[in-house]
């Protein structure tokens, strides 16, 4: 390893204790009672040298969100291969983001939440690689789409606008999700949140199927 890729190793190194200590205190205190002082003390480093790696805590929040992002992005890759035939990856898709959903909460509300992140819009390289991210994933469940109508899988006719698809898919599965996960305490009639994931799937697909 050349003395460039040393340094450039350590300098990620150090941006991931950060991102690691963000990670603790905003998933345990909130974004808003959180500050850059708590976050060095735990990362063990001076208030300056945070700065060096991001100019605010709306930056590390964006850092955060990306790593959700990706780590969301990579899960539907590992489910799309799962499987050749198009309507099995979109239901594979559909549950890797419920397991995404369980397994990694706070990741999954960092997400919820990005759309009405007031600093989300701010340029810089984590905002836009955090577009490029969502854009990817996105693009995952429309070449599943293509190909369930190409192998003959998912009907033409109801899947005569795959990006429209998509974006209903991810709509209906998001809102199952959170109907259940909010309810769980005042609706007592409220129905297992994997079954109901499942149900859904199921119907979904199947209105789809050709």
């Amino acid at each position: 390893m050349s003395l460039d890729q040393r340094r450039e190793r350590e300098k990620q190194d150090r941006r991931d204790s950060i991102l690691d200590a963000a990670e603790h205190i905003f998933f345990a205190r909130g974004f808003e009672k959180s500050s850059m002082d708590e976050i060095a003390r735990t990362a063990q480093l001076s208030r300056a040298l945070l700065y060096v790696y991001f100019k605010d805590k709306t930056a590390i929040m964006r850092g955060l969100m990306l790593r959700a992002g990706t780590t969301l992005r990579d899960r539907f890759a590992a489910a799309i291969e799962q499987t050749d035939q198009g309507a099995e990856q979109i239901g594979n898709i559909g549950r890797a983001y419920y397991r995404f959903s369980v397994e990694e909460p706070n990741y999954f509300d960092v997400l919820t939440q990005a759309s009405t992140f007031e600093h989300l819009a701010d340029e810089d390289e984590q905002s836009k690689a955090l577009q490029e991210c969502g854009a990817e994933a996105m693009s995952m469940m429309v070449n599943a789409l293509i190909k369930g109508v190409a192998d003959g899988t998912l009907s033409r006719e109801r899947v005569a606008d795959p990006l429209m698809t998509a974006y209903f898919l991810r709509g209906a599965m998001h809102g199952v999700i959170m109907q259940c996960s909010k309810s769980a305490d005042v609706d007592p009639n409220r129905p297992d949140l994997e079954t109901l994931v499942d149900y859904a799937l199921r119907m979904l697909t199947h209105s789809m199927r050709a």
